[in-house]
Parts: C-alpha cells; structure tokens; sequence
C-alpha cells in the first residue's frame, strides 16, 4: 500500500466510525506544534552566550531547574517497568528524573508510594500502569488498581486496552472499560489517564476505531505500546494516531525509543509525550543498547 494509499483509508475509517461512534467522537486535526520555552531567547540575541542562575533557589529567581531544562526532557516519562526492577533501580529513576527534569517517572503500581515520596516537592510527576500488561484484567480490577494507584500519590495512569474484546469486534465493552478507569482515576484526582493501544497487534482500522472509543471515554491520551509485545511505537503508527484522534488529545510513543533521532521523528509526527527506559540517553544525544 502506498502512503497515499494508507492515508485514503485513514480517512475513510476514520469518518466512517466517527459516524457509528456518534457526535462526541471529535474530528481530525492537525500535527500539534510543540510550545518551547523561550524564556532567554531575548537575552541570547543581544549577545549573552552564557548564563548565571539560581535555578536551584525558585523562590529567589522565580523558576526552578525544569523550567530551564530542554523541551525534550520535560516530555519524556522515564520508564521502568521490568519485574526485576528493584527498590535500587526505582531510587535511580527517581534521581534521574530529578536530574533531567522528565516528565515523569513511570513504574508499576507497588513502586507508586516509593516513587511520591522520592520526587516530594519535584515538578517530577508519577506515572503508574493499569492492567498491565496484558489488558485483559476485569473492568472492576483496573478500575480499583487505578484509583489506588492516584491514593498512593500516582499523578498518571497507563491503562492496557482489552485488546482481545477489540479485536473481537466488542467496541461497547472497550469503550466502558476505559471510561471506567478515567471516572476512578480522576475522582481519585489524576491528572491524567493514557490508553495503550499496542499497536503491534492491531491493524489500521483497529487503531482508528482504538483511538475514537479513548477519546469517547474522556482519555487524555492514546499510547501506542508497553514495551512488552511484539513490537514498539512507528512514525506511521504515530500520525495515525494523531489523525485520529486530533488535535485536542495527547500521543504517547513507547517502546523502542533509544535515541534523540528516534524520540524527534516521532514528535514531527505528532507524539506529543515520549516513555522509554533510556531517557538518559535521549536526553544526551546518544543510543541506548537497552532492548526495552
């Protein structure tokens, strides 16, 4: 199929399921431009090529750290969800988060209390994961881990699409079982709630119809992977996505970003949030051999 091609059916799935989803389905829109902070700009191009700031001290200069950090960074949710992740591990991702001024960080559910209080005072946010990573736990279960997880001091939930009731065609089932665990997650006072798709096990017209029932449930974002199956997030799942859902919900790209060239194509194409286990890496311009 060519890119044409692909973008012809885009449009006709998308219209076409916007129609059998109803009015609050939302229309395409365009690639979001990414806002960067350009606090010193002025400064720069009337001739300083250096800076001296108390960035360690907001209350003084009246801006910390992570408001000078680079765009990059404070869009990437530094990532550990292995099962040998240890409290070790979970202190280090905690202090790099702190350190880089990511996003976020994101771990599982028993590393919540852990992580809030590490990151206590910190723009840092954290981030958990609901049914993970198969997805197919009981709407009650994600709805219940979800608003545990927020109790804990989790600011984000990653939520596990039922893949299988999708691909089975039961879209009604799909669409309560995501809404479920964005009314848990925001009683409970989340910032927000993610959808992960896993996009390796669905075709283009699941994704569109994956992507429509997120954004009817009142999700923030679509994600495309956990890291976990066969595949991670594509530049062609991304704009996908992005033409699906349009312009008034985020795109999160994950697994298999490694490096600065990755995390940037993804972003021109329309992710608007990045998780990768080698934050680090992307951060410093260079490639993480990790295979997560």
């Amino acid at each position: 199929m060519t890119e044409t091609e692909r973008q012809q059916l885009v449009d006709r799935l998308a219209r076409q399921f916007r129609r059998e989803a109803g009015p609050d389905a939302g229309s395409a829109g365009p690639i979001v431009a990414i806002p960067a902070d350009r606090a010193l700009d002025r400064l720069v191009v009337e001739g300083a090529c250096r800076f001296g700031v108390c960035a360690d001290r907001p209350e003084h200069a009246g801006f910390s750290a992570c408001e000078l950090a680079p765009p990059l960074a404070r869009m990437i949710d530094h990532t550990a969800l292995k099962a040998e992740t240890t409290e070790a591990d979970i202190r280090a991702l905690c202090d790099e988060a702190r350190r880089f001024c990511f996003a976020s960080v994101c771990v599982n559910p028993s590393w919540v209390p852990l992580a809030a209080e590490l990151l206590r005072g910190s723009p840092v946010l954290v981030c958990t994961v609901v049914g993970f990573p198969l997805g197919a736990t009981q709407t009650a279960a994600k709805a219940f881990e979800a608003e545990s997880a927020v109790r804990d001091g989790a600011s984000e939930i990653d939520m596990v699409l039922h893949v299988g009731m999708l691909r089975s065609g039961h879209y009604g089932y799909v669409e309560d079982d995501i809404r479920a665990v964005v009314t848990a997650s925001r009683r409970a006072g989340a910032s927000a709630v993610k959808v992960i798709l896993e996009t390796a096990l669905l075709d283009d017209r699941q994704k569109v119809i994956a992507c429509v029932l997120s954004r009817n449930a009142g999700a923030d974002f679509v994600k495309t992977s956990t890291g976990f199956s066969t595949g991670g997030a594509t530049a062609a799942d991304i704009e996908l996505m992005r033409k699906a859902v349009g312009s008034g919900m985020g795109v999160k790209a994950s697994g298999g970003v490694r490096s600065r060239a990755d995390a940037e194509n993804l972003i021109a194409h329309g992710a608007t949030r990045i998780g990768a286990s080698a934050s680090v890496a992307i951060v410093q311009g260079t490639v993480s051999t990790s295979t997560y």
